[in-house]
């Protein structure tokens, strides 16, 4: 074999082992971002299971304020379709971007709600509601640290598969933006 040959196989070889390379890194950085979403998923449940108990436990105490009881319950509806969808490819921005949309009407309905709650504060302390709201707030404060994971392992993929010449590869394989919460 001559040197040239040598040099080619060299350097074809080398390239293989940067793109098995920077190919397994992007996986690895997708999967971050789906295991970060499963904690977000996890809590997103467990806060629709309070405000499924919630609205229960209000219907016949708050029997005058059906539409923001029902208002809840539709931004409710509007995460758990979001977050599935996001939770099948939590890659996607605009999985993401809808999920952000559902929040945002979920966080108009619960406020409504709670202020509500906050004019009732005979209902408020009843057995079957003080512990549902007591979950509800929890959640939300857990869902600002599980976002804020997301956010990191998205922003973390992101910069890679735009490094160059990572990004080529990107393309090639279909890696695309991962959206934030």
């Amino acid at each position: 074999m001559s040197t040239e040959q040598i040099a080619s196989l060299v350097a074809a070889a080398i390239l293989v082992f940067w793109m098995v390379g920077a190919y397994n890194r992007l996986v690895a950085l997708r999967t971050a971002i789906g295991g970060a979403y499963a904690q977000v998923d996890e809590l997103l449940q467990r806060r629709g299971a309070a405000v499924l108990a919630l609205v229960v436990a209000l219907r016949g105490p708050l029997s005058g304020e059906q539409g923001a009881l029902d208002a809840l319950l539709a931004a409710q509806a509007q995460v758990r379709g979001a977050s599935e969808a996001l939770r099948a490819r939590p890659v996607m921005a605009t999985l993401a971007a809808a999920v952000v949309a559902a929040e945002s009407q979920m966080t108009s309905s619960s406020s409504r709600v709670l202020a509500l709650l906050e004019q009732h504060p005979e209902v408020m302390n009843e057995a079957a509601v003080a512990p549902q709201v007591a979950a509800l707030k929890e959640t939300g404060t857990r869902l600002g640290f599980g976002r804020q994971t997301f956010n990191d392992a998205a922003a973390a993929y992101n910069a890679a598969a735009r490094q160059l010449p990572t990004r080529l590869l990107a393309r090639l394989y279909g890696f695309g933006t991962a959206g934030r919460l």
